[in-house]
């Protein structure tokens, strides 16, 4: 496949997938966890490049030594049989999650200037709230435990709030939510890969920055569907278009195309000049 016809056929999806997966480089021997499309098959490709010392489990009780590719996995499906390697009982997890040897990826409906993440309720009060979403499930323990990164489909002010997020289910760096004497050391924010570009912690006191952009997009785009103020990495750059290789890997995880439903329109990678 030429360089050319590569490009034409990247969608943003695909971008995203390769963007996430960074997430997981370097970080050792720990349980990879992508919460979601995008966010399990960046974790995905992660174990089948760049990091093969990842943990992966089945989504149930094993874990195994390949990624097991998404969607059904019938006759007609070649019979994808998952290759065991262990048991990983829900202690273990435990043990992972609480040992600091996890990273996660999920998907908050709110993200705030000190990365603390919302998944429960929008709007109103706690006690009448105009929307209740998912709850905040095990995210206030994973969070000061393990390392945690973050996936936003949508990126516009909606996600990225201008004040405190409406509810705290997953902790950030505001020292205003800390006592005296409470330590902030076990708190590990890595990126938010979004539609529009890759963010990560690295301002002073861990301020949100921009670390790359998505091909044409402008970092006064990213900023003005933020609704707080963001800073430009030394180094921003463009995020890598992925290649032809990464591409087919990416197409035996996700032999169904899933992630073509996960951005609206399944926009291509290279957005058209406005």
């Amino acid at each position: 496949m030429d360089d050319v016809k590569t490009k034409e056929v990247i969608s943003l999806a695909e971008l995203m997938i390769v963007a996430a997966s960074e997430a997981w480089r370097d970080n050792g021997e720990v349980l990879a966890s992508g919460i979601g499309i995008v966010p399990r098959l960046g974790a995905s490709l992660a174990k089948l490049t760049h990091s093969p010392e990842l943990l992966m489990t089945d989504s149930e009780t094993f874990l195994v030594s390949e990624p097991i590719p998404l969607g059904p996995r019938g006759e007609r499906d070649n019979a994808y049989g998952p290759k065991y390697e262990g048991y990983m009982s829900f202690d273990r997890v435990f043990e992972c999650v609480w040992g600091g040897r996890r990273h996660a990826m999920i998907g908050p409906s709110q993200i705030d200037r000190f990365g603390q993440s919302n998944l429960s309720v929008i709007g109103g009060s706690y006690e009448k709230p105009k929307s209740a979403i998912l709850g905040v499930r095990g995210l206030p323990g994973n969070s000061i435990n393990h390392m945690n990164s973050m996936f936003v489909p949508n990126h516009g002010p909606r996600v990225f709030v201008s004040g405190e997020v409406d509810m705290v289910s997953g902790v950030g760096y505001n020292p205003a939510r800390f006592s005296a004497g409470m330590k902030m050391d076990y708190i590990d924010l890595r990126l938010i890969v979004t539609d529009l570009c890759v963010l990560d912690f690295g301002g002073p006191a861990h301020a949100i920055r921009v670390k790359s952009l998505h091909p044409g997009v402008s970092f006064e785009q990213v900023q003005a569907a933020t609704g707080f103020p963001l800073l430009k990495a030394e180094q921003l750059g463009a995020t890598p278009l992925p290649t032809a290789e990464l591409l087919a890997l990416i197409g035996k995880l996700d032999p169904h195309n899933l992630r073509a439903t996960t951005v609206k329109n399944n926009p291509p990678a290279i957005r058209a000049a406005v």
